[in-house]
Formats: C-alpha cells, structure tokens, sequence
C-alpha cells in the first residue's frame, strides 16, 4: 500500500485536530467576507466538553465547506488543513483499493453514489461535444438492467439516451448477442459516442459486470466511448473480496473514473459518495461563471460538508488496509454461512461469490416473513426479488431466527 496506513486514536485526533487549527477560525478571527460560518453557537457550543476527544463531531460544529475539487490546485484557503485530509482519501481510494498511478487521479467528496454517477457523465457528454463536435443525440449511455436508477436519471438531466442492456435472468450476466444486435441498432440511429456505466456490485443484486461484454460490440461498431464503473456500493468490498482477475479499477486502461460509496459499507455518514476520475478529464464540466471560488468549481454539487471528508480518512486510518480487508473477509465468512442454510433449505437465490448480498427469488418466501426481518424487495409493488444485505450488525445470531422461520414456513406449506 501507498500512503494508506493504520493510525492510532491519538494519532487520529491529532491530524484531526491539527488540519482545523489550519483552517479559518470563524470563532477568533475577523473573517468577512466568506458566505458561511460555524454551525449556530446557541445550538451547537463550541466548548461542548464532549468535543475535547471527538475530532469528527468538531469538525461538524467547525462547519468547513469543501467547494471545489481539491486535487486541481488551486482551493479555498480558508480550509485548507481539512481539504489536505480530503485530498488522502481521494489517493488511498484510487491508488491504494483501486490501482491507480500516484497522483493520476482527480475526485471529491460527492453526495452519493447518484451523484458521482451523473458526474461522470456529465464529464463525458461534454468532452464529446467539446473535443468531437457531437450533439446529445449523438451520444449513448449504456447501462445493464440491473444498473442503479442514476442511469437513467442521468441520461434524463443530461438529455442523453440511455439503453439497458438485457440481463441473464438467472446469472445476471450481459446477454452479450442482445447487446451487440441493440448497438447495431442505435448505429443505424446515428448514435457516434457511448458513456458505459459498468456495475462493481448492484444495489439489489450484488451482481457484477465484465466490461468487456460492453466494450466489444462498441469497438466492433467503431463507437467511441468512455468507461465509468459504478462501484456505489461494492467499492469498499469488491476489492478486498476479488483480488485477483478483476478488472474493476484503474490498472484497467480503459476505466476511466469510479464511483464509491462511503455511507454504505465503509458506514460513513449518509450523503458522504466519492467520485474519483483520471487527470485531465475534469476540465470539461469547470465552472468559469464560479469566479468568486478559488480554483472555480467543478463539481456538480457546490458546495460540501468537509466533516464528511473528515469521517472517511478517519475510518479508513482506524482499520489500514489489512483491518479492512479482514472486516470484509468476515462479511462473507457470514455470507457464506446464509447460503448454506438457504441451500439446505431449498430456497433459490442469486448471490456473486464475491459479495455480501444474498437475493432471494420472492416465489420462495412469504412477503410477511421479508417484512418481519427488514428485508429490501426490487419492487413494492409486484416484488420478484427480496435481499439480505450482510453489514457489520447482521450477525450470524441475526441471521439464525430468520433461518428458523423460513424453515418452519416453508415445512407448512409442503405438509
């Protein structure tokens, strides 16, 4: 590993502590002219004894705003001890998980997952109308059918048209016959450039694309594209869980950005996403009318929470990478342990070897039972599908009641 490392608490703090001594004080200095401050003092004190050692919850009462992408250049002064945090988490997820040359990549704190979706397609509708002349028309988005509902309100926001591509209905891989006849079909219609969202884990499913099955038939057509992989939910594992073979990451050539998700696995705060893209690409959604930001904004949120910066580093930097990787490996330890009470059973699912999600066919089990236990239908109104998501509070003494019920369940109907 790079520059990932495991730091101890004190350690934590004091990097913490300190990148907010670098910052702007609104507390002590005369700062006039910057449209924001500290989180309201009469709701949330400063001096709060409680802070002393939670370096997180100060840097949320401290309230400083990452506008901006901070591995440009240029950036707003006033936080520049936190936006150096910022700028870590952005190397140790594209370099020390994903693969990436040192300081190749670009990237920011994003919302979401939605969010660093449509960025990245934002980027790349507008380097095909800039650098080839293209019309919107002109460009597709390529998506799976399992691909994240982003797809298709990306295409939406951007004015682009989306095609999802046909799915095996057991395996959950890309029909890739289907696809290929389907691109010759949008050839015909004048489409010249595609915007591939490739899937590292679906939301619903856990399923996971090969690229390839999206790349052949557009370079068989002569499509020009760009590579974007939806790693929203399986960033954090799917690299820690298949480490050999994939293809999912930077030391592809022909991926060109990534989305992560730290408020799913890494248990980050909601609204903490990451958008990570090789250098060079940004540029093409910089914001000159952002004149009044240092370094301009490219970033299609604006303005950010850094304290949600802040929650990444320190979590990543209290595991490293080896705690990480064996929190993952007891995931699916638990994982494993699931499927093989479902195939004793007799129940049919569909669950990625190298996930920690477990779907289950909704023919085989009561929508009573899935409601009871919280687990998530692809649908709420004519479910096929409920899934098991197996995060760190879904223990295996969690999971056996559930066990338990569905057999007890399933005993009644075959008598």
């Amino acid at each position: 590993m790079g520059i990932w490392k495991k730091r101890t608490t004190e350690e934590i703090k004091e990097r913490v502590f300190g990148a907010l001594r670098q910052n702007a004080n609104f507390y002590s200095t005369n700062i006039l002219g910057v449209p924001a401050s500290h989180l309201d003092g009469k709701v949330f004190p400063e001096d709060a004894p409680q802070l002393k050692d939670a370096p997180f919850l100060t840097t949320l009462i401290h309230n400083p705003n990452h506008i901006g992408c901070h591995t440009l250049g240029d950036s707003e002064a006033f936080f520049a001890g936190t936006q150096e945090l910022e700028r870590e988490v952005i190397r140790i997820c594209a370099e020390d998980i994903l693969h990436g040359e040192p300081n190749q990549q670009d990237g920011y704190i994003a919302s979401g997952g939605t969010e660093a979706n449509i960025q990245a397609m934002w980027i790349y509708r507008n380097l095909f109308i800039r650098e080839y002349q293209a019309a919107p028309e002109d460009i597709l988005i390529i998506g799976s059918e399992d691909s994240h509902y982003s797809v298709v309100k990306g295409g939406n926001v951007l004015n682009v048209d989306v095609h999802l591509a046909k799915v095996d209905a057991v395996e959950r891989s890309i029909d890739s016959e289907a696809l290929d006849r389907d691109i010759a079909e949008w050839v015909a219609k004048g489409k010249k450039y595609a915007i591939v969202v490739a899937n590292m884990m679906t939301t619903m499913l856990g399923s996971v694309d090969d690229p390839e099955l999206y790349l052949k038939p557009l370079e068989k057509y002569g499509i020009d594209y760009r590579l974007h992989i939806d790693g929203a939910y399986g960033g954090f594992f799917y690299p820690f869980s298949h480490q050999e073979g994939s293809t999912l990451h930077f030391g592809n050539p022909k991926v060109t950005s990534v989305t992560l998700d730290a408020h799913k696995m890494a248990q980050a705060p909601y609204g903490t996403g990451i958008f990570l893209v090789r250098k060079g690409l940004m540029k093409y959604v910089n914001t000159d009318q952002a004149s009044y930001v240092k370094g301009l904004d490219a970033t299609l949120v604006g303005s950010r929470s850094g304290a949600n910066a802040i929650a990444v580093w320190m979590i990543l930097n209290t595991y490293g990478p080896h705690g990480w990787y064996e929190k993952i490996q007891v995931l699916l330890l638990r994982t494993d342990w699931i499927c093989r009470q479902l195939d004793e059973i007799g129940v049919r699912y569909f669950r990625n070897p190298f996930s920690n999600i477990v779907t289950i066919y909704a023919d085989d089990i009561a929508s009573e039972l899935a409601h009871r236990f919280g687990l998530v239908p692809d649908s709420h109104h004519e479910p096929n599908w409920f899934k098991i998501v197996v995060m760190d509070h879904v223990t295996v003494d969690k999971l056996e009641p559930f066990i338990q019920q569905l057999k007890e369940h399933r005993s009644a109907i075959s008598q």
